[in-house]
């Protein structure tokens, strides 16, 4: 599958910097976000997942108190995002969201997440390739992830 990334600089570089004050304000990294920013995920230092879902979604809200939970303990550690894309819509060109829940996993380096073998064989991930390439560019998981299920995935990149 080719995936299109759009870059615009002048944007990204005004979202970093707002994400940068923003976090510096309040000492911790928010939970709900209204933009999905990829080079902010990536260029995070620490492990990190963006969970597409919607207020109104059941399996969605299901997941709001692991997310919330680990949100507040991973702090310094991970960085969980919710965006509510029934609310919100602004930069999802560049995830392929097909159904919600959804999440996109990236390690420390701003790399796509690579799950062991146990990990994969326990769980469904999707792993997005660029077409002409063959890079590994994306990393995701649709439906539900269980709070156990999320410690094995942040486990796996460093967090415990």
């Amino acid at each position: 599958m080719q995936i299109a990334f759009r870059s615009f600089a002048g944007v990204l570089e005004k979202r970093k910097k707002f994400y940068e004050k923003e976090k510096q304000a309040s000492g911790s990294t928010a939970l709900e976000i209204t933009t999905a920013d990829i080079e902010e995920l990536k260029s995070c230092k620490v492990p990190a997942m963006i969970d597409f879902g919607a207020k109104s979604c059941g399996p969605c809200k299901e997941m709001a108190p692991t997310l919330e939970v680990l949100n507040n303990e991973w702090q310094g550690k991970a960085v969980i995002h919710f965006m509510d894309v029934g609310s919100y819509n602004q930069g999802l060109e560049d995830f392929p969201l097909q159904v919600i829940p959804t999440q996109f996993f990236f390690d420390k380096d701003g790399l796509p997440f690579v799950p062991s073998e146990k990990l994969q064989e326990e769980m469904e991930f999707i792993m997005y390739n660029k077409k002409e390439t063959k890079l590994h560019v994306l990393t995701a998981h649709q439906g539900v992830v269980t709070e156990n299920q999320l410690r094995e995935i942040f486990a796996e990149m460093g967090v415990e």
